[in-house]
């Protein structure tokens, strides 16, 4: 039987402190036990709703980035990649390039574990209540596209600007056409004092160039990022392949890195 809420936990709650409120008699009892000092009982009390807070917002922060999956260090392999700055990826979860503003962009082929690390990074940056998104770039540019037909492109900037954190994924697995190269140079730009990005990209810089279907454009957006960014080039083949092998030769695998 669920006992009545006392005058106070009624209280508690009508100033929305529902954490201090569900654990009030509970931390009571403990403190008439220890024989706990007033001021104690009220810091046990405080920690208690800070905690819960934190907590829900944490959920509502990874709920609202998106991610496809959730992905943390712990689960990567680090002995796939043949090549891999395991230094600058250890030092990326500090999130101390996020406090900067500053970039990170992942280069390396399919398969090597790009997708998990930015992931990874997202999901720290939550636990961090860092306002964070995760997008493909194709989908970023269609969503704009789309945006621009309905006159609410203002709007769909927004969505990609205000985030402290904007992790966009697979970048050059299609060619962006005028519209789509310019919105992305669009997202880029406004970024610049807005907060930091994290790019996944299976091309080089070198390559841009048959991303963007323009040189300048693809010059300009490698500037922007590299000026206040860090590289963290992936060599390897590719894991998912690697682990198909393995099925097929009748031996156990875990799940992909990417």
């Amino acid at each position: 039987m669920i006992e009545p809420a006392t005058p106070l936990e009624d209280q508690l709650r009508k100033l929305c402190l529902v954490h201090m409120a569900g654990e009030l008699e509970a931390v009571l009892t403990s403190a008439a036990k220890d024989n706990l000092a007033y001021r104690d009982v009220l810091a046990r009390l405080v920690d208690i709703e800070l905690a819960g807070r934190h907590e829900n917002r944490v959920k509502r922060l990874i709920h609202e980035a998106r991610f496809p999956s959730i992905k943390t260090l712990d689960a990567f392999d680090w002995s796939h990649p043949s090549r891999i700055p395991k230094a600058l990826v250890l030092n990326a979860m500090k999130l101390d390039f996020v406090e900067r503003k500053e970039h990170l962009i992942f280069v390396g082929p399919g398969g090597v574990g790009k997708t998990h690390l930015a992931q990874a990074i997202g999901f720290a940056a939550c636990q961090r209540e860092f306002k964070t998104l995760f997008t493909t770039a194709a989908d970023m540019i269609n969503h704009l596209v789309a945006s621009q037909a309905d006159h609410s492109l203002g709007r769909a900037l927004k969505k990609f600007t205000v985030p402290r954190l904007l992790i966009i994924d697979e970048l050059g697995y299609l060619p962006l056409d005028k519209q789509g190269r310019d919105l992305f140079f669009q997202v880029i730009s406004k970024r610049a004092e807005a907060g930091s990005i994290i790019l996944t990209t299976n091309k080089a810089f070198k390559d841009w160039g048959e991303v963007f279907l323009d040189n300048a454009v693809a010059t300009a957006v490698a500037e922007r990022l590299i000026e206040h960014g860090g590289l963290v080039k992936i060599e390897g083949s590719s894991y998912r392949v690697r682990k198909r092998r393995q099925r097929n030769d009748g031996l156990d695998g875990q799940s992909d890195a990417e």
